[in-house]
């Protein structure tokens, strides 16, 4: 039950003497009217005005009192004016006086444990540490806790017949509209606002919202619940920074195993630029030149430099510290342009590669640069999981597909290979932080390739593969846009 306006009780020093003169006074003024006026009506009705303004300050037993008072006013006057002529009239008017005094005592009554009811469900609002008050449908604030003073300075005389949403200046997380029908709708409504305090600091709440109706089901007033949770926003964008770092270093240090394959990739464009530069000046140095050979020789240069330019644009973008950026992005791109930067790496080690990417593919929404990083991760781990076997059964498979489902379905991304796998004690170890299987390893590849993903709310889940080896499934949601053809093959890759 919500607090209503009229629940709280005005408790002014001044009221404390000024109502029980007034109900004294005009007790008297009833008595001395009844008794000695001509008048042949039931005065002593009246006395039910002075049982209405007691019980605003009278507690339970005080009000009996003053109603048996008035009760007995009532038949003194009665016994003074016709104690010698007594008549049916007259007897019928001081029992209906006395009948109103009694009915309207015990409605007041009645009405007093209803009040203290209310009351007492205000002192248990008033124990929370949450900010709670209740506005009617017109957005006014019709009860203030002291816990919303404590939370937004403003004291209860303050808060009250106020617009709500004007006073706290609240910045909602979606169209205010979307909001109301929901709760009209559902009866409830909970997120993430924004307020600003009476000093003008800002604070952001869980706010959580419940609709009261009346008998007939029509929406009369919301409660709001409050709870501060600024320091732990404070702490969740520290943590989200920290984890950004980190994984910054990650990536640094995985381009730091692959120093061998990137020298490679790109020293072996710049020396096609030099061989194609030095036939561009044989056919140019001819008695009579050649230049349509020279010009194909210019042309294979400017393709190897910008092939050089590509992995140079790569590397870049997986060592910048730049903030987290979520646009579409297709996951067959990005496995793309993350194959060249383990080449080296994977022929050097004998690694044969099977690709099977789906023609057509729903973009994600996420990170370009975090997706990479998780790619090749994932990629990085399963070549070197093959060393310790035989060179001609080193095999890697990459698949991606389209999982669907009721809310739009996920992009799937599978990465196995076909080494010794792991044992069952360590598989649900291998997604911790400074857990490795390798000798060498810092253990935060995985760790942090899950937070990534997480955040992308996405999943990511290690298996042993049915065939031998291990199997990584990276499940991202997808964005809901048109799929669009892949242009990489599907076919396999040695």
């Amino acid at each position: 039950m919500f607090i209503s306006k009229g629940a709280n009780v005005d408790e002014r020093p001044s009221s404390r003497w000024f109502m029980p003169v007034i109900a004294a006074l005009l007790a008297a003024a009833i008595f001395m009217i009844d008794t000695f006026s001509s008048l042949d009506m039931a005065i002593a009705v009246l006395y039910v005005v002075v049982v209405l303004l007691s019980a605003t300050y009278s507690d339970r037993r005080s009000l009996l009192v003053i109603a048996g008072l008035c009760v007995g006013l009532t038949v003194l006057s009665f016994v003074i004016m016709h104690a010698d002529d007594v008549d049916i009239g007259s007897t019928m008017r001081a029992l209906v006086s006395i009948s109103a005094i009694t009915v309207t005592t015990l409605l007041c009554l009645e009405n007093q444990i209803a009040t203290q009811s209310l009351r007492s469900q205000a002192d248990l609002l008033d124990l929370t540490h949450d900010g709670i008050f209740v506005r009617d449908t017109s957005d006014t604030v019709l009860y203030w806790s002291h816990g919303a003073e404590r939370l937004y300075g403003w004291t209860r005389q303050e808060a009250v017949g106020q617009p709500a949403s004007a006073l706290l200046k609240t910045v909602f997380p979606e169209p205010l509209a979307d909001i109301r029908s929901e709760l009209f709708a559902t009866g409830r409504w909970e997120g993430e606002l924004v307020h600003t305090r009476k000093s003008g600091e800002q604070v952001t709440v869980m706010s959580r919202w419940s609709l009261q109706r009346d008998e007939k089901g029509r929406p009369l007033a919301a409660m709001e619940t409050n709870s501060d949770i600024s320091e732990h926003k404070k702490a969740e964008n520290a943590l989200n920074q920290t984890r950004a770092e980190l994984a910054h270093v990650t990536r640094v240090t995985t381009m730091g195993e692959l120093t061998a394959s990137i020298a490679h990739e790109v020293n072996q464009p710049l020396a096609a630029v030099v061989t194609n530069g030095e036939a561009c000046l044989r056919w140019l140095g001819r008695a009579e030149p050649d230049v349509g050979e020279a010009r194909a020789s210019v042309e294979r240069m400017i393709a190897n430099g910008r092939r050089a330019s590509d992995v140079v644009a790569r590397l870049r973008s997986l060592a910048r510290r730049d903030e987290p950026e979520k646009f579409p992005v297709h996951v067959n791109e990005v496995i793309d342009e993350v194959l060249p930067l383990i080449e080296s790496e994977r022929t050097g080690q004998h690694v044969a590669l099977d690709l099977a990417l789906a023609d057509t593919l729903p973009p994600v929404l996420g990170d370009r640069v975090q997706l990479q990083q998780v790619v090749l991760n994932l990629m990085l781990n399963a070549v070197q999981a093959m060393a310790a076997i035989r060179a001609e059964r080193r095999q890697l498979w990459i698949a991606t597909r389209l999982e669907p489902r009721p809310d739009g379905g996920c992009v799937v991304v599978e990465v196995r290979d076909s080494g010794p796998g792991v044992d069952a004690e360590s598989l649900p170890k291998l997604f911790n932080a400074f857990y490795s299987t390798k000798k060498d390893g810092m253990g935060m590849g995985l760790s942090i390739s899950r937070s990534i993903i997480e955040a992308h709310g996405g999943r990511i889940a290690a298996a042993r593969a049915d065939q031998g080896g291990m199997l990584f499934t990276v499940a991202l949601p997808a964005s809901g846009d048109e799929p669009t053809k892949s242009h990489l093959p599907k076919e396999r890759v040695s």
